[in-house]
């Protein structure tokens, strides 16, 4: 009898405690390694400081390198069913889904990754919300420009693309590609460093930033950079799991949403 009241008791105690004691482990999701500049200076400081703001009662359980299984490709869906709360990906490998979004990646479109990120959250908040259905979008971003880098062949002019097979990252640079002679062979970048190696592809389309994280300076010989506007761009999306989202307490909410937005997705861009 007296096991029976303690434990009625403790679960009376239990359901009276507030709401904002909850605590939450977020699972995050993302197709780069730990070591990149994409996890060390974007995603685990933004898991930082939601931690640091929630009291660490808010805290990310990361899993790079596709750890939870799947492709990069699928990391859109996979938030969208709740197999991770929060991912990290590119709207452009699924082509032709995302048509809004793909206006930031055209060639020249874009000349500072730190204004285009906000303008870019802004544009898919009034134009392409449809798109992002079933996915809270947290932060948009774009890249700093991707350059060319080969493995036997220098590209100087336009006549050196003849004959190249170029991975490109999304649609807009995959016609970006055969409009400049090479040929497009569209892959997420996980898989570039062994298709280098084995002559799958001649070279890629790549932002610096990646390249050593994937050690993809170990495999090419050639860099090649543009001038001016971004000849290609990536945009990025940083969702979670609407689910997880309404089913935070309302002090956890204010935490999500003071580190989303246009200013986090100017921050982002910043990073870039």
């Amino acid at each position: 009898m007296k096991t029976r009241i303690a434990l009625a008791l403790a679960g009376l105690l239990a359901a009276a405690l507030p709401a904002q004691a909850q605590e939450v482990t977020l699972k995050v999701h993302h197709f780069l390694p730990a070591t990149s500049f994409a996890n060390t200076l974007f995603i685990q400081p933004w898991c930082d400081k939601i931690a640091k703001e929630s009291n660490n009662r808010m805290k990310c359980q990361s899993y790079p390198s596709m750890q939870l299984g799947g492709t990069p490709p699928q990391l859109f869906e996979q938030v969208r069913e709740g197999v991770a709360d929060v991912v990290w990906t590119l709207p452009g490998y699924q082509a032709g889904r995302f048509l809004a979004t793909e206006v930031f990646e055209l060639p020249f479109m874009v000349s500072s990754s730190e204004k285009a990120s906000p303008a870019l959250w802004n544009y898919a908040m009034k134009h392409a919300q449809e798109e992002y259905k079933g996915v809270k979008p947290l932060i948009f971003h774009l890249i700093p420009g991707t350059q060319l880098h080969t493995t036997s062949k220098q590209i100087r002019t336009l006549a050196d693309f003849k004959g190249l097979k170029l991975r490109a990252p999304n649609r807009m640079a995959t016609r970006l590609v055969t409009a400049l002679g090479a040929t497009p062979v569209p892959m997420p970048v996980p898989q570039v460093p062994e298709s280098l190696s084995k002559g799958v592809i001649d070279g890629t389309v790549l932002p610096w930033e990646v390249i050593p994280a994937l050690k993809v300076q170990e495999i090419v010989k050639f860099h090649t950079e543009t001038e001016g506007p971004f000849i290609a761009t990536s945009a990025f999306v940083f969702g979670m799991n609407p689910a997880k989202y309404e089913g935070l307490p309302a002090d956890l909410k204010k935490v999500i949403d003071a580190n989303s937005g246009v200013a986090a997705s100017a921050w982002a861009g910043k990073i870039w």
